[in-house]
């Protein structure tokens, strides 16, 4: 392999860079590589994601095609901040098929549709118990659009979920008749098993 060449930009994409994949959320390119797969070559981001240990190879011409796109501008993570200070807006459908579309959501790499399954599964504390399966995938909606706040905005995961979690309490007030003192305590995580 003589013609070894390094590259560190194709598609508008460089090394070094976090990106957003859609089935994973923030990852970052760590390599544009070029790999010979029955003999054609063909190029590779390397995008790790450092959170689920976990390293992936996208054909650069693949990379569109997937969905991969670059970190949301500031103006849009407000956009989903005000997002989730929404009205939840629950489906009156059997719990599967909602399910399979919060999921569709968080996997769609749309950080406004991403809010909106985090919006929509939210309990404050005064609330009712959350099913397994709702608590799974509000957790895995919340975590997918705290990365990339935390990200756009240069703070840590923690800084990001509580960021989140401000807004949310500012929404409306939850549930069928929420408590009247449900004024944005502090949700302890510890207790919450």
């Amino acid at each position: 392999m003589s013609s070894q060449k390094k590259t560190s930009q194709r598609q508008g994409f460089k090394t070094g860079e976090s990106i957003v994949y859609p089935a994973h959320g923030v990852g970052q390119i760590v390599a544009i590589e070029e790999q010979e797969v029955a003999g054609m070559k063909l190029e590779l981001f390397v995008i790790d994601f450092e959170k689920d240990k976990m390293r992936l190879k996208v054909p650069v011409a693949k990379a569109d095609a997937v969905g991969m796109r670059k970190l949301s501008e500031t103006d849009f993570v407000e956009r989903s901040l005000k997002v989730v200070q929404g009205r939840a807006r629950i489906k009156k459908t059997m719990w599967s098929r909602r399910a399979q579309e919060y999921d569709a959501k968080i996997n769609s790499g749309d950080l406004i549709q991403i809010a909106e399954v985090v919006r929509d599964l939210y309990r404050a504390d005064s609330q009712p118990e959350q099913s397994y399966s709702e608590r799974q995938l509000y957790e895995a909606a919340l975590s997918r659009m705290a990365r990339e706040l935390a990200a756009v905005n240069e703070v840590s995961e923690t800084e990001a979920v509580r960021l989140i979690e401000l807004n949310l309490n500012k929404g409306p007030k939850r549930g069928p008749k929420a408590a009247e003192n449900d004024v944005g305590e502090e949700a302890d995580q510890e207790e919450a098993a």
